[in-house]
């Protein structure tokens, strides 16, 4: 017997008759964020290149949280994480949040190193 897929998206309160439907309503949901995404790539407001927040322009932040959201849902719903055991669920967020961090400290570690190589004029090794 299968095991019957949940039918409710954004935390129960948006529900379909399918799995066809929510698939379609997952679909709408993931293309207004990246026509939102796109928008914003073109438009740039003024207001949102020109302030910073931890030393990064706020649009480059609202990319990153939209990028997170589409991730999220892309996982959650299309890859059938929310079926899946608590446990399961834990391990597949906590490796990829240990390994986004890994990520994150070797870029701004080598970043550094590139911007100090720049910075004094001279090469300690070539690229």
């Amino acid at each position: 017997m299968a095991k019957e897929h949940k039918l409710a998206i954004f935390r129960g309160r948006l529900e379909f008759k399918s799995n066809i439907q929510k698939i379609w309503g997952i679909f709408a949901f993931l293309s207004l964020v990246t026509i939102v995404e796109v928008f914003l790539g073109i438009v740039k407001p003024e207001f949102l290149v020109v302030n910073t927040f931890l030393s990064l322009k706020i649009l480059n932040w609202i990319f990153i949280l939209l990028t997170i959201v589409k991730a999220y849902y892309i996982t959650w719903d299309f890859m059938h994480m929310r079926d899946e055991t608590k446990t399961l669920r834990r391990v597949v967020v906590w490796t990829g949040i240990f390994l986004i961090c890994y990520l994150v400290f070797i870029v701004l570690i080598e970043g550094n190193y590139i911007f100090d190589v720049y910075k004094t004029g001279h090469i300690k090794f070539d690229f």
